[in-house]
């Protein structure tokens, strides 16, 4: 998607703070962080929200929470404390950027609610 932030850093046309990547996914640092450790874990695929996965999509899907999140956190120093996985879908969840991702944050005590 050419407008699409999120595609342009996939593809490495837009400079991020990648912390991983791979052949489906790719993670960088939040430019705006809300806790010490708030990386962004990212499809390659462009998919707009959980609202428009498909059944094609549910490899990416696992990988993203059984592979990558927990590596991630491991490796950011954050798995044996805790930390919070977000992901906003539409206007009204919170979704800023209308491609799927996952909020990784820790480093610190979450509250609840989260707003």
């Amino acid at each position: 998607m050419n407008d699409c932030i999120f595609c342009g850093i996939a593809e490495g046309k837009i400079p991020s703070q990648k912390v991983f990547e791979d052949d489906s996914v790719v993670a960088f640092r939040d430019l705006s962080p809300k806790a010490p450790v708030h990386v962004l874990i990212v499809p390659k695929k462009h998919i707009q929200s959980v609202a428009h996965f498909q059944t094609v999509d549910k490899d990416v899907a696992a990988h993203i929470f059984v592979d990558v999140a927990p590596k991630l956190a491991k490796d950011l120093g954050i798995a044996d404390d805790g930390f919070r996985l977000v992901i906003n879908t539409g206007k009204n969840g919170g979704q800023s950027v209308n491609h799927l991702h996952v909020h990784l944050l820790g480093g610190r005590k979450m509250t609840w609610p989260p707003g």
